[in-house]
């Protein structure tokens, strides 16, 4: 039989490992929980093509190596550095895996405030909190060993998602095309909701060979100052750009939701000069107005958009963009910074080079 089909790519891993992790400080309690995922590659290739095992990490030892990192890491409690120390364990390692996908999203938990008397600011407790809604943080950390154990690359994507919003007034959507198609109202004053993700991407960097070989032991790729505003500097960047996202939300005179969006990514990439690329997705909540006009109510001013379920997503900036789509991709333009940004769009728009848009 002629040779009709072959293994063009080849990536595995474990889904879905729950990691909740206690760091005791004597009375002090620091708690994370996970999701993580763990994807590789490398020499796996006869595992697909020749039903040969003998290059598999079963996914089980993957979800083992992942428990195992999350007990012993000194760097557990910030999501960047725990994917890190987890992807170079893991192609340092194993000889014939030379890359290791790492994904870890935290569930945002808060410690219970305890009220201290009249006038005075409420105390944190020690070892109890909350969620705080199903806003989650997200780290995706790529380590690429394949020019050798010793000249491995770290590429860092970290974000937030389902971070819930909405303002009353100070949003507008006027101007846009009419024609025979439009039936949508212009409105000057509506309310502006929306569920939030974000990403941002950093510039590449170096990972120091594992001193112990095998990546158990994990030397921070950077420390003091050089860490400040990069990826090692995990929680004052989630931090910075989760409060510029909500100010910018806030205090912006919204014109449409794309100019508000591309606000919040220009601040971004204007004050965290690590930072190469930014990405939001910002999908419309409507909220209608019910019509009490038979009873001589005005309900309707501010007129609030009818359509409940019209939904923009977000696209990247490139010259790819889907129908439907609102792009919000911003690309850093730093000399010495490339984007390590792969768009993988499947519909080609070359209207806009900068940022492409399609939406009502």
């Amino acid at each position: 039989m002629s040779q009709l089909s072959y293994l063009s790519h080849a990536r595995y891993g474990k889904d879905k490992v729950r990691v909740l992790r206690v760091v005791r400080d004597g009375a002090w309690h620091n708690i994370v929980e996970y999701n993580v995922s763990v994807l590789v590659e490398g020499d796996i290739d006869i595992s697909y093509t020749q039903a040969d095992n003998s290059v598999v990490v079963a996914t089980d030892s993957l979800k083992n190596i992942t428990y195992y990192i999350a007990k012993t890491s000194p760097y557990v409690l910030v999501p960047e550095r725990f994917a890190l120390h987890l992807g170079t364990h893991i192609v340092s390692k194993y000889a014939h895996l030379h890359k290791a996908f790492i994904t870890v999203e935290q569930l945002r938990w808060q410690r219970v405030p305890i009220a201290q008397g009249p006038g005075q600011t409420p105390k944190e407790h020690s070892h109890a909190f909350y969620r705080d809604g199903d806003e989650k943080r997200t780290v995706e950390v790529e380590i690429d060993a394949s020019a050798g154990k010793d000249k491995i690359v770290a590429r860092v994507t970290s974000g937030l998602k389902d971070l819930l919003v909405i303002k009353t007034t100070g949003s507008a959507f006027e101007s846009f095309v009419r024609d025979e198609y439009t039936t949508l109202g212009e409105v000057n004053d509506r309310i502006f909701s929306t569920s939030i993700d974000l990403t941002y991407t950093f510039a590449p960097f170096s990972i120091p060979k594992p001193a112990d070989g095998e990546g158990k032991v994990f030397d921070a790729p950077v420390s003091g100052d050089a860490a400040k505003g990069t990826s090692w500097d995990g929680d004052a960047l989630a931090a910075s750009t989760r409060n510029i996202t909500l100010e910018v939300f806030a205090l912006d005179e919204s014109a449409s939701v794309q100019a508000t969006l591309y606000k919040m990514g220009q601040r971004i990439i204007a004050e965290n000069p690590h930072i190469t690329s930014v990405t939001y997705k910002l999908p419309n909540k409507h909220y209608v107005p019910v019509d009490l006009k038979y009873i001589g109510i005005d309900n309707t001013s501010p007129y609030v958009l009818p359509q409940p379920h019209r939904f923009l997503i977000g696209c990247r900036h490139t010259s790819l963009c889907s129908p439907m789509c609102l792009l919000v991709h911003l690309q850093a333009q730093r000399r010495g910074l490339p984007s390590t940004f792969a768009p993988e769009w499947p519909h080609h728009c070359d209207r806009l080079p900068q940022i492409d848009s399609a939406y009502d």
